[in-house]
């Protein structure tokens, strides 16, 4: 029986990155819209770069995430030295729930917080995430957008998990405020004719 010969780290290496591909690139979409490619790309020549690191082949995954995470923020870090403000007091008193009740865009409907959502594309969602800062976009995406655990975006993102919870809470409080004012500005809250 012939033994397999092992694989160089560089070929190691590619079959790791080849396997990742696709959901690397799905994610930074998700986190940086437009400039995916190159973030992947960055992510992926830092990641060779420092391949020694990482301790066993089953950690990849978690490891290139990492990785990607921290450029991700990096970025967002270098465009602009002050970050977006966001005004908690107004998003902590928001609700979209009983702002839709109150305003009763679709006053015939007996579902009408589906009706809302139903009101919005996968561009409209796309566009709403991409407006929130980093801050609170980068652990939104990866706790309902992929299923990670808080604990594991705390670890990746080097915070404190209490801290991960509170950004948390903020961008689906900042998420819905800004779903609410881009169907105001998109006219998504006129009933249609039918």
């Amino acid at each position: 029986m012939a033994t397999r010969p092992e694989l160089s780290d560089k070929e190691r290496f590619q079959q790791l990155a080849a396997a990742e591909l696709p959901r690397l690139y799905s994610m930074a979409r998700r986190l940086v819209g437009e400039e995916a490619e190159d973030v992947v790309q960055e992510s992926l020549m830092k990641a060779y770069d420092k391949f020694a690191q990482l301790k066993s082949d089953e950690a990849a995954s978690s490891w290139l995430i990492s990785i990607m995470i921290n450029i991700c923020r990096d970025r967002g870090r270098a465009k602009s030295r002050t970050p977006n403000t966001v005004n908690i007091e107004d998003v902590e008193e928001f609700s979209l729930y009983r702002r839709i009740a109150d305003e009763d865009p679709f006053p015939y409907s007996d579902t009408l917080h589906l009706d809302f959502l139903q009101r919005f594309g996968k561009e409209d969602v796309k566009e709403i995430l991409l407006s929130l800062p980093d801050l609170y976009r980068i652990p939104l995406v990866l706790v309902h957008m992929y299923g990670y655990s808080t604990k594991e975006v705390a670890n990746s993102m080097d915070v404190p998990l209490g801290t991960v919870l509170a950004r948390l809470h903020r961008a689906r409080k900042l998420f819905e405020r800004r779903m609410w004012d881009y169907a105001d500005a998109n006219d998504l809250l006129k009933e249609s004719v039918k």
